[in-house]
């Protein structure tokens, strides 16, 4: 991780930062990466519809079948880049309990290493609690060691860790509690 800071900011998804949305998908694919958090899978050839989608989502409308609402953020650099994506999840469903959780994100792979892991997943620890979540339950691979870190470093205490077959990976899962994120503080 570099020395400095980076400025970033977590953001509504916008058609002004569609080249760079289009990059960033494109380098998970190029790096053979799953689409981390599952919202980067969805057609794009059609910004504007996918925009909408994504927009309807958080209302709750045309979720998949058994999922729930969920809202979907940018975190774009220096006002130019999107670097990383969230997607917090309104509620749990046992599917959710078991891998998944509340909040799914990713780092472009070029970003990576520059704590922008920890800034996007701060800044939606606060969009989560904005929602009304105050107990977050993120979930990685075991082997994503990258992913732990930034859990840990942002108040997750490990609840348990499964192995899951249909993944052919233990998946850990981790509680946040985040009540003391509405004023903009993380738990220590």
């Amino acid at each position: 991780m570099s020395g400095t800071v980076p400025c970033a900011e977590l953001v509504r998804p916008s058609a002004r930062w569609r080249d760079s949305y289009r990059a960033l998908v494109a380098e998970f694919t190029a790096a053979s990466e799953k689409l981390i958090p599952f919202t980067l899978s969805f057609a794009h050839d059609d910004f504007e519809a996918m925009l909408r989608r994504l927009e309807a989502c958080a209302e709750g409308i045309e979720v998949e079948k058994g999922f729930v609402a969920h809202s979907t953020y940018w975190l774009v650099r220096d006002h130019a880049e999107v670097v990383g994506v969230s997607n917090i999840r309104h509620a749990l469903t046992a599917g959710l309990r078991r891998e998944g959780g509340n909040i799914g994100f990713g780092i472009r792979p070029s970003a990576r290493r520059q704590g922008l892991g920890s800034m996007l997943l701060r800044q939606s620890l606060i969009r989560a609690a904005e929602l009304g979540l105050t107990r977050v339950l993120v979930t990685c691979a075991k082997s994503n060691l990258a992913s732990s870190g930034v859990i840990v470093s942002n108040g997750g205490i490990l609840e348990s860790e499964e192995y899951l077959p249909d993944r052919g990976e233990v998946v850990q899962r981790y509680w946040i509690e985040n009540g003391s994120v509405r004023d903009g503080s993380l738990p220590v």
